[in-house]
């Protein structure tokens, strides 16, 4: 019998705040971080706003597998975590994906269901079995947004440190590459590139070609 890899969880958090409060969002979204560092299976977090002046915040989380995302989501620290906003932060939308699909479905639109308690996200959460999660882009299509995000940073590193770091042995400077850009392609490049090439991925019309 063969047992299957466990496959890493990311969980994206749509919230809103007040943007004249992004002082205290951003401290608690640190704060969220620092906690969850501690727990076993952590990979990494990061967050983004839709843009400039706005109240509207992106967080993703990702964890090794569905068990130690678990003991995260189920620990006292993320509950108090969690009150420690009310009536700061707004849950909006929620989904979790396994593998590199996390990073290709758009996010779905919930309605809270009667009872929820912002400061209970899990209830939300756990909605990953709902009927209504939309299908994951076709394989080629992820490969070649992960090429069109990857070998343009790739080239400009090699380059740079070729030309920065000449002196440095071979092996240590693909350390110094990937320790850069495994950070500035998970939480920058991809997440850009896969929101502008939504309609691809997804086989709809290009932006420029809907009719107005």
């Amino acid at each position: 019998m063969t047992v299957s890899p466990a496959a890493p969880v990311t969980v994206a958090v749509a919230r809103r705040a007040d943007p004249a409060r992004t002082d205290e969002m951003v401290a608690w979204m640190r704060a969220g971080t620092a906690l969850a560092e501690a727990f076993p299976g952590f990979l990494g977090a990061g967050w983004v706003r839709s843009a400039p002046g706005s109240g509207e915040w992106h967080m993703l989380y990702r964890f090794a597998d569905q068990d130690t995302l678990r003991r995260w989501e189920d620990s006292p620290q993320r509950h108090w975590w969690l009150t420690s906003a009310q009536g700061i932060v707004e849950h909006t939308r929620v989904e979790r994906r396994t593998g590199i699909e996390g990073w290709f479905d758009p996010p779905r639109e919930f309605e809270p269901p009667r009872g929820f308690d912002p400061a209970r996200e899990e209830a939300v959460e756990r909605l990953d079995a709902a009927p209504t999660v939309p299908p994951s882009p076709p394989r080629w299509k992820q490969a070649v947004t992960i090429w069109l995000a990857f070998f343009p940073l790739s080239l400009t590193a090699t380059l740079l440190t070729g030309q920065l770091l000449p002196g440095l042995p071979t092996a240590a400077r693909v350390l110094v590459m990937t320790l850069t850009l495994t950070p500035l392609m998970t939480y920058l490049v991809l997440p850009r590139i896969t929101r502008a090439l939504q309609w691809w991925l997804h086989g709809q019309r290009a932006p420029w070609r809907v009719p107005r």
